[in-house]
């Protein structure tokens, strides 16, 4: 269990790189160095899975899986962000997720709400304000869209009736997905200018988005932290609530 987990983000990410170089070079959608940045984010994405997963409420926990993956679709648009989720989920299932196909089903569900959205409008002018609101979007699509998905799927691979997971919808379901989406795309909007720069010294995404000013970043960074205030607080206040 050990050698899969230090192992598996390493063989992937060969596999992707391999594989999915051949298909993209095929259809001459992207370079080397962006089947590189999409390798690692998988490789990162599956790491914060396995060793930075929070328990919150019954079975559910939290992890910035969907940050990374959002960081991607932001980069290179609702198709790779697609790509990468599923290929994350896939791993998360052949190495440590015990749920099986269903649970592989779910995750790409999960992220999938969340980031595709978010790349998709964020890519029509690429502002700070089209990536609030493509996150905004894909906070709402993926607590939403979950509700639907827990009340389809879960009483399959949980083995409990219908009725019991229905009784679950509001009170767990719907603010877990809400908080853990909301604090991930409050992290992307913290995180993605940083990223990004330091993927350009590394000369792995090309010199095309304009240059935060200062009174910008500092904007971002006031927002976010009074978001993740209340989204701590929200979070303590649910768990100690009965």
């Amino acid at each position: 269990m050990v050698y899969d987990v230090i192992f598996a983000p390493q063989i992937f990410c060969g596999a992707f790189l391999f594989f999915g170089g051949m298909a993209m070079n095929k259809q001459k959608v992207a370079g080397n160095k962006q089947l590189v940045v999409l390798a690692l984010v998988c490789a990162l994405a599956y790491v914060s899975v396995t060793f930075f997963r929070v328990p919150v409420v019954l079975f559910l926990s939290y992890e910035p899986k969907d940050c990374l993956l959002a960081i991607a679709g932001l980069l290179y648009g609702p198709i790779p962000a697609l790509i990468v989720s599923v290929t994350v989920s896939l791993l998360e299932m052949v190495t440590i997720s015990s749920t099986g196909i269903i649970g592989m089903v779910m995750n790409v569900l999960s992220s999938a709400l969340f980031v595709c959205p978010a790349a998709w409008i964020y890519q029509r002018k690429r502002t700070l304000n089209d990536a609030i609101l493509g996150l905004a979007a894909g906070t709402i699509l993926m607590s939403g869209g979950m509700v639907l998905w827990n009340w389809l799927i879960t009483p399959l691979y949980m083995g409990i009736p219908r009725q019991a997971v229905v009784e679950l919808l509001l009170p767990a379901f719907l603010p877990f997905n809400l908080l853990k989406a909301s604090l991930n795309a409050t992290l992307t909007v913290l995180l993605y200018k940083s990223v990004v720069t330091a993927l350009r010294k590394a000369h792995l995404v090309p010199e095309r988005e304009t240059v935060t000013s200062a009174s910008s970043k500092k904007k971002i960074w006031l927002i976010g932290a009074a978001v993740l205030a209340v989204l701590v607080t929200a979070l303590v206040l649910w768990r100690l609530i009965p």
